[in-house]
């Protein structure tokens, strides 16, 4: 296509009636003020969406506006054009057709970057509008560091040759960053970021070293390596959580921070001697990404109105419940946040301490020094505070005080390993925990899971397999109530899973005084018949068929929630 016309983007949003010609003045005293381009300090201020200014310039140029969420893009062609120019220029090319290279641009007007792309490509140009919030994610996904990490790992590997080097000495060496071991961390760091991985596997097997990230809780490989490797990588990082590097019959815990494009990310560290050397897991905790709050939970709107009213109450216990990583961490957070005030003292118990939150003392429990959570929290109840979390009621003793701190004037948060709401009790009761105390302290029970969202790019209707349809009869689902039954086909937004994201299902079991009174029972199934009659209707699995009801996650996902078992 010819070169592209100069517009003035801001005259053209006002002709087509999109901002006000004061708008506009204020959009450009604001960008002569701070340098940044006038559509997104449009965008900032709300004048405009993304989408508007693209379809405008599209309209204008009378050129294609593709809605790059739906575009499924071939990584190959978009590699044609390299990381740092597809990042400087904001462009991506699409597809190639009729002997021309498609290109999305966020500014198609901008000349120099049409001409050094077309410099770049030695080929003839078809330009289309994308939004530029779109554009990033897509480089972000395709350009990842696959290649790169594959590359430093097997020059780390022709380096070491057959000898065992200390990469101790590196720490106080010059040139360090040059260092293939710091090289391949730095690129695996930025790499689980891009992709958004929650946990960062790195497992010695018999001749190779495989390097796995947790994605929406699901494993994904993301390389392998020779095996020789797996001792360097794990003495740097041990040095880096300020572990003992002498030590690798142990198992050790740690953390320390880096910075990864720009965001700030808290690792939590875990070794294991395994078989063919130490297994290292780390857990990825991103400080930036501030914390979510209670309305984006997921919580139906009258639970989430209950649980408001209750977490605001001067005493009592709240529980939330559920395996490893189904983000009861997040729910207390998001709690505490909400009734984070001057007026309230909160003290947090915690191993490790997940994330800082501003106005709150948080302490960290620490088992060498003996400084355990019983321990810790009879010294927090002489701190007169308003609000305590305990991390996780771990054994009896803990859960007994806790639980006396909620009869006494306090209010607990707290998390425990239970696969439903209605086991909880007798879990605390199995503890040691007097029946009188947990009956009479406990105001709310909270079990949640995380379940994975279909991915929007790809989603299609499905008819579910013999065994689901035999599943959703069982649970009383019939066909005529299936519902707009979606999978996602798998694609580049999705690395081919059909999932992106995940979603919370929550169940909640409030202490009405006839629950109360059928807990103190001596017979146990006179509780739970009571707890089944009272969670009618609002289970973890209702939660979870209303979601597959709605597209929103797959049969599998929500089956997955019946054979959840405990942690």
């Amino acid at each position: 296509m010819a070169r592209p016309e100069k517009i003035r983007l801001g005259d053209l949003l006002v002709n087509q009636k999109l901002i006000s010609l004061e708008q506009l003045t204020f959009a450009l005293e604001q960008q002569k003020r701070t340098g940044r381009k006038l559509g997104r300090v449009l965008v900032d201020n709300s004048f405009v969406s993304e989408d508007q200014i693209s379809e405008a310039l599209a309209k204008q140029l009378s050129i294609p506006f593709i809605n790059l969420k739906f575009y499924n893009v071939n990584l190959d062609i978009v590699r044609r054009l390299p990381e740092n120019q597809a990042r400087r220029f904001r462009a991506v090319v699409l597809e190639e057709r009729n002997g021309a290279l498609l290109v999305g641009m966020t500014d198609p007007t901008d000349l120099f970057a049409f001409d050094e792309i077309s410099r770049f490509l030695k080929r003839d140009i078809d330009l289309a509008v994308v939004t530029e919030g779109q554009l990033l994610e897509v480089v972000d996904r395709v350009y990842r560091r696959t290649e790169e990490i594959s590359g430093l790992a097997r020059e780390l590997s022709e380096d070491l040759g057959d000898t065992v080097v200390d990469f101790g000495v590196l720490t106080d060496s010059v040139g360090l960053e040059e260092a293939p071991v710091v090289k391949l961390l730095q690129s695996m760091f930025n790499d689980a970021t891009q992709v958004r991985a929650s946990d960062v596997h790195i497992e010695p097997q018999e001749g190779m070293l495989k390097i796995r990230f947790r994605i929406d809780g699901a494993l994904h490989l993301q390389t392998e390596a020779d095996n020789k490797i797996a001792a360097s990588l794990v003495l740097r990082l041990k040095l880096m959580a300020g572990l003992d590097i002498s030590e690798k019959r142990l198992p050790q815990d740690g953390r320390f921070n880096i910075r990864v494009r720009d965001q700030a990310v808290d690792v939590r560290i875990s070794t294991m001697p395994t078989q063919y050397g130490e297994s290292v897991v780390m857990r990825l905790l991103r400080q930036g990404t501030g914390f979510l709050a209670l309305e984006t939970l997921g919580m139906p709107p009258d639970m989430l109105k209950r649980f408001r009213e209750i977490i605001r109450s001067s005493s009592g216990m709240v529980l939330v419940t559920g395996p490893t990583g189904s983000g009861k961490t997040s729910t207390l957070y998001a709690a505490l946040a909400e009734i984070n005030t001057v007026d309230q003292k909160i003290i947090t118990v915690e191993d490790p301490v997940e994330y800082r939150l501003p106005g709150i003392n948080q302490v960290q429990v620490n088992e060498k020094i003996e400084l355990t959570f019983s321990r810790v929290l009879r010294s927090v109840l002489r701190q007169d505070p308003d609000i305590i979390l305990v991390g996780e009621m771990r054994d009896g003793e803990t859960a007994q005080i806790g639980l006396r701190a909620a009869m006494t004037g306090h209010l607990v948060f707290s998390t425990l390993h239970t696969r439903d709401t209605a086991g909880t009790l007798f879990r605390l009761v199995d503890m040691g925990v007097p029946k009188y105390m947990v009956a009479s302290s406990v105001q709310v029970v909270v079990a949640q899971r995380l379940i994975r969202r279909v991915c929007d790019s790809c989603a299609e209707p499905y008819t579910p397999t013999p065994q689901e349809t035999e599943w959703l009869e069982h649970a009383g689902v019939l066909q005529a109530q299936w519902g707009k039954l979606l999978r996602g086909r798998g694609c580049s937004h999705c690395n081919g899973t059909g999932y992106r994201g995940r979603m919370g299902v929550y169940e909640m079991l409030e202490m009405t005084q006839q629950l109360v009174d059928a807990a103190a029972h001596h017979d146990a199934t006179h509780f739970m018949q009571a707890a089944r009659t009272h969670m009618l209707g609002r289970t973890l699995i209702d939660q979870g068929i209303e979601q597959m009801q709605l597209g929103r996650t797959t049969v599998a996902e929500v089956m997955g929630l019946s054979d959840s078992r405990e942690d």
